[in-house]
This record gives structure tokens, sequence and C-alpha cells, in this order.
């Protein structure tokens, strides 16, 4: 049934938000060199490495390292980066990656695939059970500014609470908090 809702969905979404999704790719080509798509390695179900794309925010050569670890983030910023970041735009590529099963409309964020203090908390929970998601539970109560275990706890307490209508409730909160740009550091 979540697979279905996630395919019915993110079709949905592709159609409707191709023109923003066209125009976010120009705006990166045409403000920044390189490519308009960052391929990011991530962590998926299983502690599987999956390619993950998302709108490049950051200059060619910044360091792959969660952004909150870089001693002074604005400086890798592309000039519309802190737009796509504070906006959201940015994710949406990851479209692709519910499309092709990596990823679904909500889960535990996919963690970097050097965030091994993360991917050992979440497997020691059983979390990396979980397929990642767009947005999640700890998405909508902290975003960038939780610690880890925090984001573990929180990932834990969906694990137990995962239904239907809690990923309805978490959608619902996570357009709420990308238009109040709530949770966003950089």
């Amino acid at each position: 049934m979540k697979r279905f809702f996630d395919l019915l969905l993110a079709i949905a979404a592709a159609v409707v938000l191709a023109l923003p999704i066209a125009l976010a790719a120009l705006m990166v080509r045409l403000t920044s060199p390189g490519p308009a798509l960052y391929w990011s390695d991530r962590v998926g179900r299983h502690n599987r490495i999956f390619k993950m794309p998302k709108f490049r925010s950051m200059r060619i050569g910044t360091p792959a390292v969660a952004t909150h670890l870089l001693q002074d983030p604005k400086v890798y910023l592309t000039p519309i980066g802190s737009f796509l970041r504070k906006s959201s735009l940015d994710e949406l590529p990851q479209l692709w990656s519910i499309l092709v099963g990596d990823m679904s409309f909500v889960g535990p964020r996919p963690a970097l695939f050097n965030q091994d203090d993360l991917v050992a908390l979440r497997t020691e929970c059983g979390v990396h059970e979980l397929v990642p998601g767009l947005t999640g539970w700890a998405q909508i109560n902290g975003r960038d500014e939780l610690p880890i275990p925090e984001k573990v706890k929180l990932d834990v307490e969906y694990l137990r609470r995962q239904s239907f209508w809690f990923d309805i409730r978490i959608l619902w909160l996570t357009f709420v908090k990308v238009i109040r740009r709530d949770g966003v550091s950089h």
C-alpha cells in the first residue's frame, strides 16, 4: 500500500512540479559552473548505498560531509544555494529516488555514506529496516538542528508508530514547516 501511494503521489508531483523543477535546474546552471544535479551517496534500507539527486546548492569541490560539519557553510553556497535550501526546492529531484524505490515520501532521512555514527545507531535500533524518506518524523521535529541521538530516537518512534495516517500527518506538517521555513540553518 505504501509503495503504491508513493508511486501515485510521485507521478502526480512530477507532473504538477515539472515547470518549477525545470526552472530550478536552469537557475542552478545559469548561476554557477557545474551540473544542475548533485548525486549524493546515501545510506538506504538495510544500509545499502544509493545515489540520491538534489539540486546543487553548493559549489563544485565542497567536501562531502554533512553541512553542519563545514566550518563556514555559507562560503560553499552557490548564488541561489541558500534560496534552494530554505525553500526545500533542492529536494525536488528526490522524486526520482521515490519513483525507483530507493526512497519513500515518509521515513528517516537518508544518512550520508560517511555518517558512521548515525548509521550505527540507526542499525542498533532497527531503523535501517525502513525505506528512507523525503521527509520524516525527525525532520518535522527539528530538521538540521537535532543531535544524532535525538534524531534516532524520533526515527525509532516513527518505526513503532508508522501507518498511512501517521504518514499523512507528517506530510501535512512538512508542508507547513516548508512554508514557514522552520528548522533550516543554512
